[in-house]
C-alpha cells in the first residue's frame, strides 16, 4: 500500500499543543511560519513517500550484505540517500550556522517520524548521524566543528556512536577500548565494537565513529571514559579525504527485523581518534547523543505505529469477510464493520496519535527550556524523555501487533507486509537503553534525584487541563472524569516511590517499568485531552470537521479504552512488590 505521511495530524499539533507562538517569540525561530512550515513537511512527506517507502519491503527481503570487509545496502538506497542529501533534508533541524535549515525540534521530530514511518532501516543511518551531531555541537573543539559538523548536518557524511562491545552491553563500566596518546596529538584506538549501526556501508563518502574509550591513566568504571572522534577516512586540514583509517568492519548481524540497516561489528586496530572535550568525561558528552538517539527512538516507535494503522486500516476497509453481527446485512462485509476490528483499528489510532501528542510537546520544551534557560521546562522536557523512549517503543510493538491481528492469517504471511512492521517494532524498547533503563531513569534520576518536584509539577499542569475539560462538552467532561483518575493514580505511585525507594529500593526500582507505563500513559491522554479542546474550538473556526470530529472521538476512546490501564498500573505497583521479590526460580 502508499505510505502517506499523516502531516495533517502533525501540523495540527505543532500549532495547538506545542506551544508554537512561544516558539517562534525565540529569536533562533522568530522567522517561521506555520503555513511554511506544513508546506515543508507535506513535500518531504511526498519524497518519503515516492522515494523511500518503496525501499521498505524490498529492502527488509533482501538485507545488508557483508563480503570481503564491504557493506552493499539493498538496490536502490544508495540513490535514494542523495537525493535525500541533494535536497537538503538531512539538515532541516540543524543549526544554520553549520549548513542546516535551524527549523525548531517540534519540526526535526515530525520529519523524524515520517522518514522512519517510510522505512526505518534506512532512516536510521540519519538518526545516528543526528546524534553525533548533538555531541559535537556540546563538546567539539572549534577545529572539529569546521572540520566535521557541516558534513555530517548535510548528509555528505555519516555518523555512528560505539559504545558497545562483546563484554559491555549497558554496563560501560566494562568498557575495555583503549586510546594510547601519540605524539602529534592525536590517539590509537584499539578494540572491537559491536552493534554499530551504519558502522559500514557505501552511502555516503565518509563517516564519523565517535568511540568511547579508555586512556592509560583513566580511573576505573564508568569515570574513566574518554570520548574520541575516529573518521573512516582520514580528513586533511583542507577538509579533503585522505588514506582509510584502520578501523574495519568484520561481519554484520543477522537480525529479527530492520535487516537492511547494517548492524556492524567494527575493528579499531589503532585507528587514528581525536578526543573530543576533556579526559574521563566521556560518557557526560555521550549521554548528550544517546538522549537525543532516545528521543528519536521513541519517535521511531510513533512511525512504525502509524505505518502499521494505514496498512490495517487499509486491509480492513478492504477486506471482506462474514456477516455483521447486528443483522445489517445478508452478505459478508468489509471487516471494518466488524466491532472487535473498529476496536483493534482504535486502539492502534489513539495510541499513534497519543504518543505523537506527547513527543511534540517534548520536543517544544526541549527548545524553549534550550533556548531560554528555563530550568523548569528543561526538567520537564527531560522528565518526558525516558516516557517518549519507554512508553512510546512498547506501544510501538503493540501497535504493530494489533496490526497483524487485524489482517488474521495473512498478517502473519511476509509478503502482506504486516509482519515487518511487527519484527521492526520489537527492537525498539531495546536499543538506546531498554525500557528497564529507561525506568530506571525515570525513577532515580527523573523522580527521586529532585524529590519528585518535577512529577508533582507535571501533575499540578495535568490538573489545569482537568479543569479546563470538566467545564466543556459532554466529551470533553468525560475525559476530564478518566484523566483526573489517572493524574491521582499518578500522583500515589510518586508518593509511593519517593517513601519505598529509601528502605527498599528493589521494591522501588522493581516498579519501574509498570511506573513508566503509567506515567505514559498519563501525559499521552492528557495531551490527547488538550487536543480535544483544541479540536473543539476549531470546529467553531471553521476548520475541518471531519478531522476535528475523529480528534475528538480518539481522545475520548483513548480515555474510556487506555487511560483506565493506569488503575492497573497502581496496584502493581502499591501492592506488587512482596510477590516480585519472593518469586523463586
Amino acid at each position: 500500500m502508499t505510505f502517506r505521511a499523516p502531516v495533517q495530524d502533525i501540523t495540527f499539533n505543532i500549532e495547538h499543543l506545542s506551544g508554537w507562538p512561544e516558539l517562534t517569540t525565540l529569536p533562533a525561530y522568530a522567522d517561521f511560519e506555520l503555513d511554511d512550515v506544513q508546506a515543508v513537511l507535506e513535500e518531504f512527506g511526498r519524497f518519503c513517500s515516492e522515494e523511500i517507502a518503496p525501499l521498505n519491503a524490498p529492502g527488509d527481503e533482501v538485507g545488508s550484505n557483508y563480503a570481503n570487509g564491504k557493506v552493499v545496502l539493498p538496490d536502490g538506497f544508495a540513490e535514494a540517500y542523495g537525493k535525500c542529501v541533494e535536497m537538503g533534508w538531512p539538515g532541516l533541524p540543524h543549526p544554520a550556522e553549520h549548513g542546516g535549515q535551524g527549523l525548531p525540534r517540534v519540526v526535526g521530530a515530525a520529519a523524524t517520524e515520517i522518514l522512519n514511518a517510510a522505512n526505518m532501516s534506512f532512516a536510521l543511518c540519519q538518526l545516528l548521524t543526528d546524534g553525533a551531531v548533538e555531541a559535537l555541537l556540546t563538546a567539539g573543539s572549534d577545529q572539529q566543528k569546521a572540520t566535521y559538523l557541516e558534513k555530517l548536518i548535510t548528509g555528505q557524511w555519516t555518523g555512528t556512536m560505539n559504545l558497545t562491545e562483546p563484554q559491555a552491553g549497558s554496563d560501560l563500566a566494562l568498557l575495555r577500548t583503549r586510546a594510547e596518546p601519540q605524539d602529534n596529538g592525536s590517539y590509537a584506538i584499539t578494540g572491537t565494537k559491536i552493534f554499530i549501526t551504519y558502522g559500514e556501508h557505501d552511502m555516503a563518502e565518509n563517516t564519523v565513529h565517535l568511540v568511547l574509550a579508555r586512556l592509560p591513566d583513566a580511573p576505573k568504571g564508568v569515570k574513566g571514559i574518554s570520548l574520541f572522534l575516529v573518521p573512516k577516512f582520514m580528513v586533511s586540514d583542507d577538509g579533503n579525504i585522505g588514506d582509510r583509517n584502520t578501523v574495519r568492519c568484520v561481519s554484520v548481524e543477522h537480525k529479527l527485523g530492520i535487516k537492511a540497516s547494517p548492524t556492524a561489528v567494527l575493528e579499531f586496530e589503532g585507528a587514528t581518534g581525536f578526543l573530543i572535550g576533556q579526559e574521563h568525561a566521556g560518557l557526560e558528552y555521550m549521554f548528550t547523543m544517546m538522549n537525543a538517539a532516545r528521543f528519536a527512538v521513541g519517535v521511531q516507535g510513533i512511525a512504525i505505529s502509524e505505518r502499521a494503522y494505514q496498512q490495517a486500516l487499509a486491509y480492513a476497509q478492504d477486506r471482506v469477510q462474514s456477516r455483521p453481527v447486528d443483522g445489517s446485512s445478508r452478505e459478508a462485509v468489509p471487516i471494518i464493520n466488524h466491532p472487535d476490528v473498529r476496536r483493534l483499528l482504535m486502539r492502534m489510532k489513539a495510541l499513534t496519535e497519543g504518543t505523537r501528542a506527547m513527543a511534540c510537546t517534548a520536543a517544544a520544551w526541549q527548545d524553549l527550556g534550550h533556548h531560554t534557560d528555563d530550568k523548569t521546562l528543561s526538567d520537564l522536557s527531560e522528565f518526558l524523555t525516558p516516557l517518549v523512549k519507554g512508553y512510546s517503543t512498547e506501544m510501538g510493538v503493540e501497535v504493530a501487533s494489533c496490526g497483524v491481528q487485524v489482517h488474521g492469517g495473512m498478517g502473519f504471511i511476509e509478503e502482506t507486509g504486516a509482519a515487518q512492521h511487527y519484527r521492526d517494532a520489537r527492537i525498539l524498547p531495546i536499543y538506546e537503553g531498554t525500557t528497564a533503563i529507561q525506568a530506571n531513569d525515570l525513577v532515580g534520576r527523573k523522580t527521586l534525584r529532585d524529590g519528585g518536584v518535577t512529577a508533582m509539577r507535571l501533575a499540578a499542569m495535568i490538573g489545569e487541563t482537568e479543569a479546563l475539560l470538566a467545564a466543556g462538552s459532554n466529551e470533553a467532561r468525560a475525559v476530564a472524569k478518566r484523566l483526573a483518575e489517572s493524574r491521582s493514580d499518578f500522583e500515589d505511585v510518586v508518593a509511593y516511590m519517593l517513601d519505598t525507594a529509601k528502605t527498599d529500593p528493589n521494591a522501588a526500582f522493581g516498579a519501574g517499568v509498570p511506573y513508566l507505563m503509567l506515567a505514559g500513559n498519563l501525559v499521552a491522554g492528557w495531551q490527547l485531552g488538550r487536543a480535544l479542546l483544541a479540536a473543539e474550538t476549531a470546529k467553531t473556526q471553521g476548520g475541518d470537521p471531519a478531522f476535528l470530529s475523529a480528534k475528538i472521538t480518539t481522545a475520548r476512546f483513548y480515555a474510556d479504552h487506555i487511560l483506565v490501564d493506569t488503575q492497573s498500573q497502581r496496584a502493581r505497583i502499591l501492592e506488587g512488590a512482596d510477590a516480585l521479590l519472593s518469586a523463586v526460580f
